[in-house]
């Protein structure tokens, strides 16, 4: 793998997310560098290219505090989401994605019929397996946490019927727009959400997020008209099989704290941070 390649800047990151963490404070470039086995400019640009800032602003947004002041300065209330056009049509938060559900027939049959096709890609938060149907994109998983042998039991398991095939180059066209870093093509990217009723209800409220905010596990409740259900929508949350189109990275804990995400909580801190380093830049 080549020091270009998405999957090398995110192993960066992962390793600069530790040593900062360790430190327990913001670390000079220069520190940071050199803990990293790398020159300032070196390092600066990796950052940058990645995202889209230095590694001292994108450092703030590493901070455990981060969560707390994205909760505060850039919640997003779901139900508003309709007066801007953002439900019904496909348009869903700041991603013109197409998107279909599953009947419960369908799913009913736990893949029985279904062909899934299957492969590795390169991301800019790792080493991600990618499954979809005939139909579009029906599984993105990260494995840079939870490892290769493991991404596949997680997402093959789900529907144990089905005929799964590895075949990258089926899937190829929709991952590149999927991982288009100025999301201009991903009026290209079908996604099939395949998973029970409340399941699809929430990852539905989920796409009503804009990029560079978050939400509530508990506004998600309310939004779906079952307020109380906090539990089983987070639960439901961890179940989403889309990771990054479907952004349940942005469901966060009342409180402020993170709660936990399916493929890592790293991942997760990645991936708000990268948002907000791309929403400023």
């Amino acid at each position: 793998m080549n020091d270009m390649s998405e999957g090398y800047h995110y192993n960066v990151m992962r390793r600069a997310i530790e040593l900062i963490d360790q430190a327990g404070e913001t670390m000079p470039l220069e520190q940071l560098s050199q803990e990293m086995g790398m020159s300032p400019a070196h390092f600066q640009r990796l950052f940058t290219r990645w995202a889209g800032v230095s590694p001292k602003r994108f450092q703030q947004y590493l901070t455990l505090g981060h969560a707390k002041a994205l909760l505060h300065e850039h919640f997003t209330t779901l139900d508003t989401a309709n007066s801007v056009g953002l439900s019904g049509s496909g348009r869903l938060h700041d991603l013109f994605l197409r998107w279909e559900a599953m009947s419960p027939g369908e799913y009913a049959k736990r893949g029985a019929g279904l062909t899934i096709y299957w492969g590795w890609f390169d991301s800019p938060f790792g080493l991600s397996l990618v499954t979809g149907t005939e139909k579009g994109i029906c599984g993105i998983g990260f494995a840079a946490e939870m490892g290769e042998a493991e991404t596949i039991e997680d997402l093959f398991s789900r529907w144990p019927k089905a005929n799964f095939v590895e075949d990258p180059m089926f899937l190829r066209p929709w991952v590149l727009a999927a991982y288009q870093a100025e999301r201009a093509e991903l009026d290209k990217v079908p996604v099939y959400m395949i998973g029970s009723a409340l399941q699809i209800k929430v990852w539905e409220a989920l796409m009503r997020i804009p990029s560079g905010e978050v939400t509530t596990y508990s506004e998600i409740a309310r939004v779906i008209g079952n307020p109380k259900a906090v539990r089983a929508v987070g639960t439901a949350v961890g179940r989403n099989p889309v990771s990054w189109l479907i952004p349940c990275h942005r469901a966060m804990r009342k409180s402020g704290g993170l709660g936990g995400y399916h493929w890592g909580v790293p991942v997760k801190r990645a991936l708000l941070a990268y948002e907000s380093a791309r929403a400023e830049a």
